[in-house]
């Protein structure tokens, strides 16, 4: 089967990014979401992107063009209809999630492959909320997609060797390196990831250091390009507590429990760099 035409459902940080590296690739694209400010806003992001890269060189603006040309904006599911293969990328929230796999099984084509962005759920979990299992598939992305490598590809106990081909070579078509994850709650990248950032939240809970010295130890002593407070406000922190909720539940593993003062900082509204506060104030 060939991708011609490519869906993103929703167009906040992640699903605006998966959008753009689908156009810049040559698929028609189409970047849905529940409302036009929202879908407006994930395409003003798309064009500020594409916008800097022709400033600094990267691109022409007959190039960025034809990549916005490529996109087509929808506040409707059903145009969906006319997708080929289509990614999920809503919020990490299993009955909304289940609900836009039910719709997008009654609404896209037979042929049509249907993608989760999900950072946590199982793939087969969403998987039998369709008729058809053998054609659901993780594709998971990083922040930000336009700049992170890796993907991601996570088949369900269902999913066809068909599937699997087509979305890890619509990876490398999107410039990315895919990367086989087996289907357990958090897969590999966030199975390993969260805990470490839930261990900093509980660092700065405990008093063990501040938010500053806890970040520049990692940043530092363990050459990460961020400390895992700041990345927790770039992911967000709700996200954060949602993942780590799937683990805790997935496993029945006390190590996965999320550190109390991460279900504050939520409960209380502060999700990161995306409200404008999380363990840092942003501007």
């Amino acid at each position: 089967m060939e991708v011609k035409t490519f869906g993103v459902i929703g167009a906040g940080q992640m699903g605006n990014g998966i959008a753009q590296v689908a156009a810049m690739s040559g698929l028609q694209v189409i970047m849905n979401d529940i409302k036009d400010e929202f879908v407006q806003r994930g395409l003003n992001n798309i064009k500020k992107i594409l916008a800097r890269n022709v400033d600094k060189g990267k691109m022409s603006q007959e190039e960025m063009d034809a990549v916005l040309g490529r996109i087509k904006t929808s506040v409707d599911l059903k145009d969906m209809a006319a997708a080929d293969y289509v990614v999920e990328a809503a919020t990490e929230n299993e009955p909304i999630k289940f609900q836009i796999f039910r719709d997008l099984d009654a609404i896209c084509p037979e042929h049509a492959i249907l993608a989760t962005n999900t950072s946590s759920i199982p793939i087969g979990r969403i998987a039998s909320q369709t008729k058809r299992p053998e054609k659901v598939i993780g594709m998971h992305f990083m922040n930000p997609v336009p700049v992170m490598k890796l993907v991601e590809v996570i088949r369900g106990l269902a999913t066809s060797d068909e599937t699997f081909k087509i979305t890890w070579g619509l990876a490398e078509k999107f410039g990315k390196t895919p990367a086989e994850a087996q289907d357990y709650p958090g897969f590999i990248a966030n199975r390993i990831l969260m805990p470490m950032i839930n261990e900093a939240v509980y660092c700065l809970y405990h008093g063990v250091g501040t938010r500053e010295d806890i970040d520049t130890v990692m940043k530092l002593g363990m050459n990460h390009p961020m400390g895992p407070l700041a990345l927790a406000d770039l992911i967000g922190l709700d996200t954060c507590l949602a993942i780590m909720e799937t683990l805790y539940q997935g496993f029945c593993d006390s190590k996965y429990r999320p550190c109390p003062l991460l279900r504050k900082y939520v409960e209380a509204g502060w999700l990161g760099r995306k409200t404008g506060r999380g363990f840092y104030e942003y501007s």
